[in-house]
């Protein structure tokens, strides 16, 4: 690398070209400040994607930083890694993280959500985890509509195509379908996998002198700009034009690359090592070298190019996927390369570690950059804004809207009918059929709240998985909503035998710079931190996504949480299903009947108002506490959460599962709205026999959770106070055949 003090810059830079890339005058102006000069176009183009929303969080860390970070299980805190580590005994820890990738995927969905997922697995694997499980969780449109059905189609065969091919199962997740979602689908793709602890891999780079290595595909011009413009702001009439911007993904070449990773950093040569997502080069070289107060000197012509004639600043920015920047050992670089080798996989070294905290580019022999790591990257010179916070006006007629007159009125089996099919509610194996649940032999159950993964690495021992959020919730209730997203979580593992222990998530909101909904940002923040450190399950980390909404739609606000729980006796894993004719149904929880923001009134009333369901934190542990001991001391047969569609949901649902098995129901108190299609928080349906009974109760007591016998398991029949009269196999046809009715499949 030839030595220079003079920088080259490819296009004069100046105020109009940095708020062309997305900046703003007042970080234009700040840039100035922190340089001293006018900035190349290569570095500004760095700092447009460093400080882009979609990297730097600079409308977010302040909020993300109240929620609590840190417990006994965690062996990083959230944001120290590429993802959350979770100890689960053993000598053993758990990667796991859920992340957005919203925009790429309403441009292309099958590109956008396949390297939603490629992505995701990086995270996981760059911190020497080998993945295990993979989650995802969909928000789309009315189905209806032609659009929603491409993408879906699109998004669903991406995940599949990924994911199958890589390896790795596709374990659970959830399908939810609104209007507001019509121009804006979110897809939020979760992972985890295991990691010898001894073999942790860290992303900061360290060593001066140690050769700086890119490792996996070559370098395109795909994706780039996909943070600054195209995962950071809204869709307008100009959205199309970022079809160039997308990234292309090959989980043949990312197999690979994982086998190579790994072996990498189980070899001993790896110092640091980070995968190349969002923003590329540029985030993996400032972000790493920052970490730890050292720099880089890079040599662009040694990155290998897909294209010809790339630019300086067309190889910093390419989002280009299946790609690796490692720091390797001075010496063991021929270990390196050998390793990747024979893997098939492409390894270059490209420059070398320096002393002086700067990120200095050398491009066909000219000078092209030289920055401060720590000035780019967030938590150090990256902008913090405290944005304006104003009550939403459109929550005065929300809650005063009354449900009273309507939860009081009788259910009918019509109205059970309409409920069952609806997109939201009804069976989606069409889509989960699409993906390989088995692969690797370690899948224990999806047949419950949680996926559960058996660990072979620790006889004995399992994980559960979900990702959970009710928008609508959010939408009325931010604080409550955000509350109930990580307690609903906690609930669905819990009912699979898990104890809850740590959560991901991914926070998908509108415009930050619109007061209204900075504030539900807030409000859902302060929710889920007050219902996090009341449940011990510290948030990891996890991704920010702003800008959902276009000029038609704006999106709810949506807080997808993604919880790990952990199993001691994977022989004593729940489902869902009942297991006896003639066990006995109970509710254990709440008996509150509340209607606000249910799937009821949306479907027969075009509603979407009332107060969110109320959620009484200290309720909701003594649930959790309860439910978790009756599953360990097998007083219970079945537990299923009650949610979207209320009791009668959670009982067909039950029955759906349970092949010949219905139920028989009779409410004391009359099958009213309120009662039968209610979405009262921290509620639970279990089955149990009558030797089990008789110690439930005293369980339930102890712990101060109510709890009514409401039915009988029977065979095929399904009956609710006689209003809802039917049987389980014409449930199962209508519930299994509405999406692809409605897809036309």
């Amino acid at each position: 690398m030839q030595e220079e003090t003079k920088l080259f810059s490819e296009i004069e830079v100046n105020k109009e070209v940095a708020i062309s890339l997305g900046l703003t005058e007042e970080e234009w102006e700040n840039i100035l400040k922190i340089m001293g000069r006018v900035p190349t176009y290569t570095e500004i183009g760095m700092y447009s994607v460093l400080w882009s929303e979609h990297c730097s969080y600079k409308n977010s860390i302040k909020q993300i930083k109240t929620l609590p970070r840190s417990g006994t299980n965690l062996l990083v805190e959230a944001g120290e890694e590429n993802a959350g580590l979770v100890d689960v005994g053993g000598g053993y820890g758990i990667a796991f993280k859920i992340e957005s990738h919203n925009h790429p995927s309403a441009i292309e969905p099958f590109q956008g959500a396949a390297t939603g997922v490629g992505g995701i697995l990086r995270d996981i694997f760059t911190m020497g985890a080998r993945p295990i499980a993979a989650l995802n969780s969909l928000r789309l449109g009315d189905l209806s509509s032609d659009r929603t059905k491409y993408l879906l189609r699109g998004i669903v065969s991406g995940i599949g195509h990924y994911g199958n091919a890589f390896g790795v199962p596709n374990i659970g997740g959830e399908v939810y379908f609104d209007d507001c979602y019509q121009d804006n689908p979110l897809v939020n793709a979760m992972a985890a996998g295991i990691v010898d602890v001894k073999n942790i891999a860290t992303a900061a780079a360290s060593g001066v002198g140690n050769p700086v290595i890119i490792i996996g595909s070559a370098t395109g011009r795909d994706g780039i700009h996909g943070a600054s413009l195209l995962a950071s702001r809204e869709f307008d009439e100009h959205t199309d034009d970022m079809r160039p911007t997308m990234q292309a993904g090959d989980p043949f070449a990312e197999k690979l690359l994982l086998e190579a990773t790994l072996e990498l950093i189980a070899s001993g040569v790896v110092v640091g090592i980070q995968d190349m997502g969002a923003a590329g080069i540029s985030c993996s070289t400032c972000e790493m070298s920052a970490k730890t107060g050292v720099g880089m000197k890079i040599d662009l012509d040694k990155v290998p190019q897909r294209e010809p004639d790339m630019s300086a600043y067309e190889i910093m920015l390419s989002e280009s996927q299946e790609r690796m920047l490692a720091v390797i050992t001075k010496g063991k670089e021929g270990r390196a390369h050998s390793i990747c080798k024979k893997w098939g996989v492409n390894s270059v070294q490209i420059g070398e570690v320096t002393d002086d905290g700067l990120v200095r580019l050398w491009h066909k022999g000219k000078y092209v950059a030289e920055l401060k790591a720590e000035s780019l990257v967030l938590g150090g010179g990256a902008p913090q804004y405290d944005r304006e916070a104003t009550e939403p006006k459109y929550l005065l007629e929300t809650r005063a809207f009354d449900t009273t007159k309507y939860e009081t009125q009788l259910a009918t089996e019509e109205e059970f009918w309409k409920i069952l099919t609806s997109p939201t509610i009804a069976s989606k194996r069409w889509i989960f059929e699409q993906y390989d649940s088995q692969v690797r032999t370690n899948t224990v159950s999806i047949k419950g709240d949680a996926g559960v993964i058996r660990l072979k690495e620790i006889p004995g021992k399992a994980i559960a998985l979900t990702t959970d959020s009710n928008s609508r919730y959010t939408y009325l209730e931010p604080y409550n909503g955000g509350m109930i997203a990580v307690c609903e979580a906690a609930r669905n593992v819990a009912c699979v035998g898990a104890l809850p222990v740590a959560i991901t998530n991914c926070l998908n909101f509108g415009n930050p710079y619109d007061p209204e909904v900075y504030w539900q940002f807030k409000e859902t923040i302060r929710g889920m931190g007050d219902a996090c450190r009341a449940l011990d399950t510290p948030v990891t980390g996890g991704n920010v996504s702003f800008h959902n909404e276009s000029k038609e739609f704006a999106i709810f606000p949506t807080p997808t949480i993604g919880m790990l729980g952990i199993i001691e006796d994977v022989n004593k894993v729940m489902s869902a299903n009942f297991k006896n004719i003639g066990d006995s149904i109970y509710m254990l929880g709440s008996e509150r009947m509340e209607i606000g923001g249910s799937e009821y009134l949306k479907l027969m009333h075009n509603k979407i108002s009332g107060k969110a369901p109320i959620i009484d934190i200290d309720e909701e542990k003594n649930l959790i506490t309860t439910i978790l001991e009756l599953i360990h001391k097998e007083l219970i047969n079945s537990a299923h959460d009650i949610s979207e569609g209320g009791i009668a949901i959670c009982l067909a649902e039950k029955s759906i599962l349970s092949d010949s098995l219905g139920c028989e129901v009779e409410f004391s108190d009359n099958a009213t709205v309120g009662r039968v299609f209610g979405e009262t928080q921290s509620r639970i349906i279990v089955s149990a026999s009558a030797v089990q009974a008789k110690e439930m109760m005293k369980v339930c007591k102890k712990n101060s959770v109510n709890i009514i016998e409401i039915g009988t398991v029977i065979e095929d029949k399904f009956i609710i106070n006689g209003l809802i009269n039917t049987d389980v196999k014409t449930i199962r046809q209508k519930y299994e055949e509405a999406i692809p009715s409605l897809m036309k499949i």
